[in-house]
């Protein structure tokens, strides 16, 4: 005798709160960093609405950081009139711009599931990761190649100080949008945000060889840049691997161990659960989906054990939108 169960309703449409939430912009921030909680009654589709809202806000915010970054280094470029500085600024501009496949992902991921595409679009996200690692790997050759040819042919650098006031500010921006990226990736478990939070640190970094070469040449000590951009490039290729690594993962349909670990506690605690026959989970985009089959012991009340361990589930693993239980007697 077999039972199946889901962990929640299929419904898309979201339910009213008895609270209200502030709006615009300071509405984002109190919800970044004080979530509100929810009942573990709601569904897992609304929250996972929520969560997909968010790393829209996130995209869109990020941009907005970088296309002001971009437009101060424009306006410092207009002044010096620093070829090299175009160059660069110009670079940035091209890698802010690859945070657009994310923000297309995100917006995919949205819509409902199809006859066709029945589990719906969040694989896209992990998809857009993949744009995002090519993206990294160029930023690290550009920053090899530039450096290997300073190195065999070095160049006095011009207007330093204006070269070291736009290093300065590329940092900042590209380290902000990576803290904030960063951040809200791990908050809703997207490992393409994240990704793309560790690309704006590439950039951030390639930012700050440029300060470095600029000290260097302040100093009269012009190998300087092109020593310091090898080691930025192997930091870059060092990141590169562990965000191909996560990458990767997801597209294998992989989880962290330590998820399959909750919902075995999860379950095991159940008096009336025999053995687990199987357990399966894996991310869809930012949301964790799977199935378990568990043998019951003699006389179980299978609705009970179900109604447990999705009590249970709600609360340790909230990023679990979707599970089949099936149990057997």
């Amino acid at each position: 005798m077999s039972h199946h169960t889901h962990l929640h309703d299929h419904t898309h449409e979201q339910q009213p709160h008895d609270h209200s939430h502030p709006a615009g912009l300071r509405g984002w921030f109190a919800n970044l960093f004080n979530p509100h909680s929810h009942d573990h009654s709601n569904l897992a589709a609304d929250r996972a609405f929520a969560e997909n809202e968010l790393g829209i806000r996130t995209v869109w915010i990020a941009l907005a950081i970088l296309l002001f970054t971009s437009v101060l280094q424009l306006a410092i470029v207009a002044l010096s009139g620093s070829v090299a500085l175009l160059a660069d600024t110009a670079h940035n501009i091209g890698d802010g711009l690859n945070s657009i496949p994310l923000l297309i992902a995100f917006y995919l991921a949205r819509r409902l599931p199809t006859r066709r595409f029945t589990f719906g679009y969040g694989r896209s996200e992990d998809i857009a990761g993949i744009f995002i690692v090519l993206s990294i790997l160029v930023s690290a050759g550009i920053i090899f190649w530039e450096s290997f040819q300073r190195l065999l042919n070095p160049a006095p650098l011009e207007n330093i100080g204006w070269v070291a006031a736009a290093a300065i500010i590329g940092f900042v921006g590209n380290e902000l949008v990576a803290w904030l990226q960063i951040r809200v990736g791990n908050r809703i478990g997207s490992a393409a945000l994240i990704a793309d939070g560790l690309h704006a640190r590439t950039d951030g970094l390639t930012s700050l060889a440029v300060l470095i070469a600029a000290g260097g040449a302040w100093l009269n000590v012009p190998l300087l840049d092109p020593i310091i951009g090898l080691g930025i490039g192997v930091v870059i290729l060092l990141i590169t691997w562990d965000t191909t690594k996560r990458i990767w993962v997801r597209l294998m349909d992989g989880v962290e161990p330590e998820l399959v670990g909750v919902v075995e506690t999860a379950v095991m605690q159940n008096p009336q659960v025999q053995e687990i026959k199987q357990l399966r989970l894996r991310w869809l985009g930012h949301q964790l989906q799977g199935d378990l089959r568990l043998q019951l012991k003699p006389g179980a009340d299978s609705d009970a054990v179900k109604a447990d361990i999705r009590h249970a589930l709600s609360h340790d693993l909230p990023k679990l939108q979707d599970l089949v239980i099936e149990t057997s007697l």
